[in-house]
């Protein structure tokens, strides 16, 4: 039977191909047997080419790197997107960035893209709630033993300035931002243990668990209902490989319009469950694989812990920024 993984994985063998026209493409882009080759010293993104796809960029000083422009000119296999990456290996990645990363017609001003999903299909989005001591106690709520997990599903994974629709009044209206250091798995972790749980990730990026409070608290405790409607789960800007970031050690903040002050402004020092722990957690009740993604969870300063008098719900017109230090800023309208 083949797996989604084996899927992934000829779909990565067969970029060069696809995108190259050539048969013996396919053959070179093999997955190597054995581990694969997480990436180092990289960070990358996904830009949307003229014809709707979404694929690689490798972030430089000098620009970004067309992945999919780079490999059809210079007849090199190489994946398509990230999904495929953390699957198939970064080692022909890697050969394809030494050689085009001097050559200036495949290097694009980042200004001049358009963002693509840094995610499409992964297998896994693992959700944590109640991860700072701060939220859970302006949510009212007991500090959990274990990490709390929920899920979401691939409908909502959205891009670096995307625009997310919001439904009816009728259906929600109360919309609440959560942003949240985002943990993607590199290789395969079934039962491991904290101290080795970090060697498992390929890297980070920034991702917003935006919420409709109504649904979540307020039809029975519906937690993945109140955060899984279409485009509530924008990811980006970048994917930074785990080589180049301390989980343990980033600023975080939330910002919405042009309002100087953030509303979150935290530190992952204040984990109640650092992404060792949620990985090691995790692991003993199913495998991590690679590309499946985690939330790590929101820190405090959101608007359902906020006195019922201040609550305002976030509503269509609104931009929402997250930052977190080293992964760059995220930003997202309402509509």
């Amino acid at each position: 039977m083949t797996t989604r993984r084996d899927f992934i994985k000829t779909a990565a063998a067969g970029v060069g191909a696809a995108t190259l026209g050539t048969t013996g493409a396919a053959t070179d882009a093999a997955p190597a047997a054995g581990p694969q080759q997480m990436p180092r010293g990289l960070t990358l993104l996904s830009m949307v080419q003229s014809d709707g796809s979404e694929t690689l960029g490798v972030k430089l000083p000098n620009g970004i790197l067309d992945v999919a422009a780079a490999g059809k000119a210079l007849n090199m296999a190489a994946p398509a997107t990230l999904d495929a990456l953390l699957v198939s290996g970064s080692a022909q990645l890697d050969q394809l960035i030494a050689a085009a990363r001097d050559r200036k017609e495949f290097v694009k001003d980042e200004a001049s893209i358009k963002f693509g999903r840094l995610f499409t299909d992964p297998a896994k989005i693992v959700c944590v709630g109640l991860n700072y001591k701060a939220h859970a106690e302006e949510a009212g709520e007991k500090l959990p033993k274990q990490p709390i997990l929920f899920n979401k599903y691939n409908n909502t994974l959205a891009p670096h300035r995307t625009t997310i629709k919001l439904p009816p009044r009728e259906v929600s209206y109360k919309f609440d931002y959560e942003t949240e250091l985002l943990v993607v798995i590199g290789k395969t972790a079934r039962n491991v243990s904290e101290a080795e749980a970090l060697d498992y990730i390929a890297g980070y990026a920034i991702g917003h668990d935006f919420s409709a409070r109504d649904l979540q608290l307020e039809t029975g405790g519906q937690w993945m209902v109140g955060k899984t409607l279409d485009g509530f789960a924008p990811i980006g800007p970048y994917f930074v490989s785990a080589d180049q970031v301390d989980p343990n050690n980033l600023t975080i903040e939330t910002y919405v319009n042009d309002e100087e002050r953030p509303r979150q402004s935290s530190h992952t020092s204040k984990f109640i469950f650092n992404p060792q722990k949620v990985i090691s957690y995790t692991s003993r009740l199913f495998a991590l694989e690679p590309g499946d993604i985690i939330f790590t969870g929101t820190p405090e300063g959101v608007i359902v812990g906020m006195p019922k008098e201040k609550q305002v719900w976030l509503k269509a017109g609104d931009r929402i920024t997250s930052r977190i230090e080293k992964l760059g800023t995220l930003q997202f309208d309402l509509a």
